[in-house]
C-alpha cells in the first residue's frame, strides 16, 4: 500500500534458487500481494551450473517453477551476470540457457553492466535471441575501471544505440541503477 500511495509499483522481485526449490507457490503468492508482474531468479550459485547437467537439471527447476508462476498470474525472468558467458562442458552458460528455458514462461532480465563486463555486445545478443529480453537492469560502466558503476550517461555503455534496439529486444520495462 506505501508503494502504490507514492504512485509507484513494483513490477519485479528477486528470488533465489533457494525460495525457488522451497518456497515457491507461496513467494508467488505474496508477490502477486505486492502487485509485482515477474518474479526474477537474480543468480545462481556454482553448484547450479557445475556441469552441463547441473546446467540442464537448474534450467528445467525454473521451466517448473515459470509454470506454477504463470498459474497464478505471474512471469518469471532470469537475471545474468557475467558468469553465464564462462564456458561449462565446452558450452556458453548463457547460451545453454536461452536454449533450455522456455521462451513462453521464461524471459531474461538483461543486466547490461554486466553483459559488457563479461565482454559480450548487447546489441548482438538482442539479434541472437530478439524478444527475450523483456527487462533491462541499466547501469553504466566506470572509464577506468570496467569493475565500477558510474551514472548512466557518464560512463563508457553506449545507451544511445543500446535504446534504440529495445524493441528487438522485447524489453518492456527496465530498471536505472
Amino acid at each position: 500500500d506505501y508503494v502504490k500511495s507514492l504512485g509507484m509499483s513494483t513490477i519485479s522481485g528477486h528470488y533465489g534458487m533457494d525460495i525457488v526449490e522451497k518456497s515457491w507457490p507461496q513467494t508467488c503468492d505474496e508477490a502477486k500481494l505486492l502487485g509485482q508482474e515477474y518474479v526474477t531468479v537474480p543468480w545462481l550459485n556454482e553448484n547450479y551450473y557445475k556441469t552441463l547437467d547441473d546446467l540442464k537439471k537448474t534450467c528445467d527447476t525454473i521451466n517448473k517453477a515459470a509454470e506454477v508462476a504463470k498459474s497464478k498470474g505471474l512471469k518469471t525472468a532470469y537475471h545474468n551476470h557475467a558468469f553465464e558467458f564462462k564456458q561449462v562442458d565446452g558450452q556458453v552458460i548463457f547460451d545453454v540457457m536461452l536454449a533450455e528455458l522456455d521462451p513462453k514462461l521464461v524471459s531474461m532480465e538483461m543486466d547490461i553492466f554486466w553483459v559488457v563486463n563479461a565482454g559480450q555486445d548487447p546489441l548482438q545478443i538482442f539479434e541472437k535471441y530478439p524478444k527475450r529480453f523483456q527487462q533491462w537492469h541499466v547501469k553504466d560502466m566506470d572509464k577506468s575501471d570496467r569493475n565500477r558503476n558510474a551514472d548512466v550517461g557518464t560512463g563508457s555503455i553506449d545507451y544511445k544505440k543500446i535504446f534504440a534496439a529495445a524493441k528487438k529486444s522485447g524489453m518492456k520495462h527496465f530498471y536505472i541503477e
